[in-house]
């Protein structure tokens, strides 16, 4: 339990397998090879290649960019006091807000095809799906989580 009386708090966030030092780690390096091989085709006289040299850079910064504009994108469950919270914000910033009962609530992993899954949060015929960018190895994770943690929660008396 936390300091606040939380009996569960976790945030669900985007994977992001590239720091964002190891960004301009791979840009610079990038950068660089481009700048030594635009300077070889212009040496052998094919300076309009240095152009193209330099979309492709940006191209791959434009590239990397757009992978990472969800990374403002999460979701904050947390289960206290009965209440079950599921806030959310995407890549925008816009967020939402739902609430459940938490005695109610139902968690369930549904089975997608091909080899997928999702999470669905059901209660008084509210559906709402959680973790969506997640991996389905971390959907069961979650799963296993919210449903030991509503256990808890039903077996303690408020």
């Amino acid at each position: 339990m936390s300091d606040d009386g939380a009996e569960l708090d976790l945030y669900l966030r985007p994977y992001r397998s590239l720091s964002p030092t190891g960004f301009w780690v791979v840009m610079a390096i990038l950068a660089a090879w481009s700048f030594v091989g635009g300077i070889v085709f212009w040496i052998v006289g094919a300076w309009p290649v240095i152009g193209f040299v330099g979309v492709d850079v940006a191209l791959v910064w434009w590239a990397f960019k757009a992978s990472y504009g969800d990374r403002r994108a999460y979701e904050r469950l947390r289960l206290a006091k009965g209440v079950f919270t599921v806030e959310r914000s995407d890549k925008r910033g816009a967020r939402e807000h739902h609430e459940f009962p938490s005695y109610w609530l139902k968690v369930t992993l549904e089975e997608q095809p091909p080899d997928s899954n999702r999470v669905v949060l059901s209660s008084h015929g509210r559906h709402l799906v959680v973790g969506g960018f997640l991996g389905p190895r971390q959907r069961e994770e979650v799963v296993t989580i919210l449903s030991e943690a509503l256990a808890r929660a039903r077996a303690t008396p408020v």
